[in-house]
């Protein structure tokens, strides 16, 4: 193999290994209270219902930033109805409005559970003040 014009050679053990750890790097699968979250080697995202193994309980997006732009273009506050705009349908919406609240990149919680509603929290700009997040500002 050459990197950077530098040809180095591995033995088949240690390109199964490098094989692996690869493959470990781009796949990865966080469990949250409710939900879970998957990488996929294709590039791909998968919100789960935690310990769920059908497809009725999964909601699959090209990539981790699509699920952010979801997630930016939705109101401040936002519920089931707010999120099956986007096409998303059934108990897939809850369960993403779950995985939103749950998931350390979405600075959000739950602020009423029926209906269940999720609010974005406000943003402190450097000088202290409270700004509204990008989607909310529109």
């Amino acid at each position: 193999m050459t990197i950077a014009g530098e040809t180095h050679e591995l033995s088949r053990r240690a390109a199964r290994e490098l094989q692996g750890a690869i493959g470990d790097a781009l796949v990865e699968r966080k469990e949250f209270f409710r939900t879970s979250g998957e990488y996929r080697e294709d590039g791909s995202y998968v919100v789960a219902r935690r310990g769920a193994d059908s497809a009725g309980n999964a909601k699959v997006f090209d990539s981790f930033d699509r699920v952010k732009r979801l997630y930016e273009r939705l109101p401040r506050a936002f519920s089931a109805e707010d999120v099956s705009r986007t096409g998303i349908t059934g108990s897939r919406r809850h369960m993403l409005i779950r995985h939103f609240a749950e998931h350390p990149a979405f600075d959000c919680s739950v602020t009423c559970r029926n209906p269940l509603t999720v609010e974005k929290n406000e943003a402190v700009d450097a000088d202290g003040e409270r700004e509204l997040p990008a989607a909310a500002a529109d």
